[in-house]
């Protein structure tokens, strides 16, 4: 069934674990995601990135996940990550997203909290959901040191300020992690983590999770974060089952059978990540 982010993450922030947001850019992913939540019986958040809404088109995952979620037994939210601008937050409103995410991490904080708040206005009366980012990830391109990841951490009194302003229902924030790590060795900052969560209130968000050690996921789950984003695990997943099919079938001509073996490595993933965050058994 196709539901919002805020009905999934209000029992999460209540029984303290972390349901999982993956991305998918195509059909395959997207199976393997839904069947992997569906045998560890989990709520899901189904997630579409720029890459992917610019290589499938927006109707096209839109149709996709909500095909899929009608004919589901779990609870799956289709939900924009990163939307850049207002204009972009209407167009997924629009084509069925119930969750949407506006990132204005780069933007000062008043005009931030502006877009965000108008996103806010339209989607709240007819009941979708809105993440905003506060702080920021950097991505592994922008080469940062431990020092300058610390600089752009959220300020908890800001942090508190946005919520209040906004309303929003769930807050990304920037505590350590960084986007596209393909290593997990990076550690959160769990004390900023319960500062944050302690003036906020709401569900709070992790991205850039795949080079996030385990066990500081944990931490971070126990101190406030309910929802938690996992994209280059899964590409890394989904290449390398692909490439092995390859090799084993050089002269295989029917891609279903490449595909399918990227599919089956990307759900042991996910149903890792599930375990992990504490949501099996959930739905």
């Amino acid at each position: 069934m196709l539901v919002t982010n805020a009905y999934l993450l209000r029992r999460a922030y209540d029984e303290k674990y972390a349901v999982g947001a993956f991305n998918a850019n195509n059909l395959e992913q997207i199976q393997g995601i839904i069947e992997a939540a569906e045998e560890e019986k989990a709520p899901v958040i189904l997630q579409a990135s720029q890459g992917a809404i610019k290589y499938a088109g927006l109707d096209m995952i839109a149709t996709m996940v909500i095909s899929a979620a009608k004919n589901s037994r779990i609870p799956i939210s289709l939900h924009l990550d990163h939307g850049t601008d207002f204009k972009q937050n209407v167009q997924c409103f629009r084509a069925g997203f119930t969750s949407l995410m506006f990132d204005g991490s780069l933007l000062p904080f008043d005009q931030n909290v502006a877009i965000t708040k108008k996103i806010v206005e339209i989607a709240h009366p007819v009941g979708v959901s809105v993440e905003a980012e506060l702080g920021r990830v950097g991505g592994t391109e922008d080469a940062l040191t431990e020092e300058e990841v610390a600089t752009l951490m959220t300020d908890p009194a800001e942090a508190e300020r946005f919520v209040k302003l906004t309303e929003v229902d769930a807050l990304a924030v920037s505590v350590g992690s960084v986007h596209r790590m393909r290593v997990q060795a990076a550690e959160l900052d769990i004390d900023r983590l319960r500062k944050i969560q302690k003036v906020t209130q709401i569900p709070l968000v992790l991205h850039g999770s795949s080079g996030v050690t385990d066990e500081s996921m944990r931490k971070a789950i126990a101190a406030g974060i309910c929802k938690i984003n996992v994209a280059t695990a899964l590409n890394m997943a989904f290449m390398r089952g692909m490439s092995s099919a390859l090799k084993e079938m050089p002269d295989e001509v029917d891609p279903r059978r490449i595909l399918g073996r990227g599919r089956e490595e990307l759900k042991k993933v996910v149903k890792e990540k599930i375990r992990l965050f504490g949501s099996t058994n959930k739905a």
